[in-house]
């Protein structure tokens, strides 16, 4: 079993996750920590459940998803998965910041790509990389079909989908992504989102006024 710990960081309410195995292998998911008392909640809770590390993700590269990349990099020594088209999105993910005024030290460090129909093996268990994007050019979902969740970053959100007016952004190939990659999922999956409270695949088909079921 993959079990699922998520912390929620940053002024901008990001949802950061901990997947971990029953051998205590985990990834952490869009670590937006910022605040030195945050990155310090990720550690302890790692070190509390005798975690090991073994994948820095992302399933999309804004500014409030990647806050703590270097700081989990440069702690358990781990390379950057994510989508090859996110690079440009990262790279500029400290001017954003700017912007917001969450000045922050971006990542610099090795980079891997992720693609569609990857297999992250983490411990027994296993996570499918899905297309997903949309709110992002290259958004990324991870499917636990044996434990029945997905982790969708921006992508859908309990009744709301990602907003598609950042750059790269685009609506009609957000609602693609949803209704042929995450609609597709059994009714029960369990919905992790990149901000505010889970939902189901089920429940989003029937009630999501953004992108219904055709």
């Amino acid at each position: 079993m993959l079990s699922v710990h998520k912390f929620t960081f940053n002024p901008i309410q990001e949802n950061t996750y901990v997947l971990y195995a029953e051998n205590g292998d985990c990834c952490i998911i869009d670590p937006g920590c910022y605040f030195d008392v945050e990155r310090n909640e990720l550690v302890r809770f790692i070190q509390s459940k005798n975690l090991k590390p073994v994948y820095l993700l992302n399933t999309h590269c804004h500014l409030d998803h990647v806050f703590g990349n270097k700081f989990v990099s440069d702690t358990w020594q781990l390379p950057l998965y994510l989508h090859e088209t996110e690079k440009m999105v990262l790279s500029f993910a400290p001017k954003s910041a700017d912007m917001y005024g969450l000045p922050f030290e971006n990542y610099n460090g090795e980079m891997k790509w992720l693609n569609p129909g990857d297999i992250i093996k983490i411990g027994h268990d296993e996570l499918k990389v899905l297309f997903t994007p949309g709110h992002s050019p290259g958004s990324v979902s991870f499917y636990n079909e044996k434990d029945g969740y997905v982790i969708s970053g921006d992508v859908l959100f309990s009744g709301s989908i990602g907003r598609t007016d950042l750059p790269g952004g685009d609506y009609d190939q957000l609602e693609h992504s949803i209704k042929t990659e995450l609609y597709t999922l059994p009714d029960e999956t369990k919905v992790y989102s990149g901000h505010g409270g889970g939902t189901s695949i089920g429940f989003e088909k029937r009630n999501n006024p953004f992108v219904r079921e055709d």
